[in-house]
């Protein structure tokens, strides 16, 4: 049997061994957990094993010619559109004969679920209480870019996460290269009133990045006793996460990839005790959706 197109994660690379052991512990639990579907992983910089390595090792083992590329990496900024599209460009040509599909993340539901979970952890029991969420404001926290469009894909997560899950807001920070920085997130979720704030970041990984979130974090609430501060894991070894790699990988094979659709709510249902199931796209009354392009049988003008 022609064994299915492997499965590649794209590391960005790290100098810290902690995150770069984080990814290719990813890379092992996909395998184990996917028998019969060849799975590997390599770094466009920095750490080990390389793109370059991770390829050949997928043709050498499994005869792998084929391969849905899935760079481990949040927002469109930075890896997502610009490190692994230049590093599966500059190695497809040293490897003849192989193809790529591209199928990076996007913030789909199980991402979201996996952002709660680590928010749930936080609140513990009184997650279970409509009125303890009610009083918690959360700061998403992302890496920061100089592209505006990656810096807005953080807010565009912290919208989704705050719509029916009864938080009193989500704001959004960011550990570098962009405004605001988390002091001045807390300064502003200040100024909105809250009395308890989760620091969430909006990171895969373990790492220096979400280090440095923390300790700004823990610096402000030092200067702040009276608000009460409280510090989300990164995302990690999630099962969410897990999922969402498969889900893009499904997606990819039968071309039916979601980017910009990917959390409509024509497409999936709102969290929430109002949650109910998408209803149909199809607008005949609305000539934009005739010029729409379709996804999975619905319509989008974009």
């Amino acid at each position: 049997m022609t064994s299915p197109p492997a499965l590649l994660l794209i590391g960005h690379g790290t100098r810290d061994d902690e995150e770069a052991e984080a990814f290719r512990s990813l890379v092992r639990t996909l395998g184990e957990r996917n028998p019969g579907l060849p799975v590997g992983g390599g770094f466009a910089e920095l750490s080990t094993p390389s793109l370059d390595d991770a390829v050949e090792e997928l043709m050498a083992r499994h005869g792998a010619r084929r391969f849905v590329a899935v760079p481990l990496a949040l927002g469109a900024a930075g890896q997502a559109t610009g490190g692994a599209p230049a590093a599966l460009s500059q190695a497809a040509p040293r490897h003849p004969g192989t193809s790529y599909l591209y199928a990076p993340l996007g913030c789909r539901p199980a991402l979201l679920e996996a952002l709660e979970r680590r928010l749930d952890n936080v609140l513990g029991d009184g997650r279970r209480s409509p009125s303890d969420r009610a009083a918690t404001t959360v700061l998403l926290v992302g890496r920061g870019s100089t592209d505006p469009g990656g810096n807005a894909e953080v807010d565009r997560a912290a919208r989704l996460l705050w719509e029916g899950r009864g938080y009193a807001g989500v704001e959004t920070a960011f550990v570098s290269l962009a405004a605001p920085d988390v002091p001045l997130g807390l300064d502003r979720c200040l100024r909105l009133g809250a009395k308890r704030v989760v620091v969430l970041p909006y990171f895969l990984f373990t790492g220096a990045l979400p280090d440095r979130v923390r300790q700004q974090a823990e610096g402000w609430a030092e200067a702040h006793p009276q608000i009460d501060v409280r510090y989300a894991d990164v995302i990690g070894r999630a099962p969410e996460l897990a999922d969402l790699v498969m889900e893009r990988y499904r997606e990819a094979l039968a071309g039916g990839l979601r980017m910009n659709c990917d959390s409509c709510g024509y497409v999936i249902g709102r969290p929430g005790p109002d949650e109910r199931t998408p209803p149909s796209h199809h607008r005949p009354e609305d000539p934009a959706h005739s010029r729409g392009h379709h996804h999975d049988g619905h319509a989008h003008s974009h």
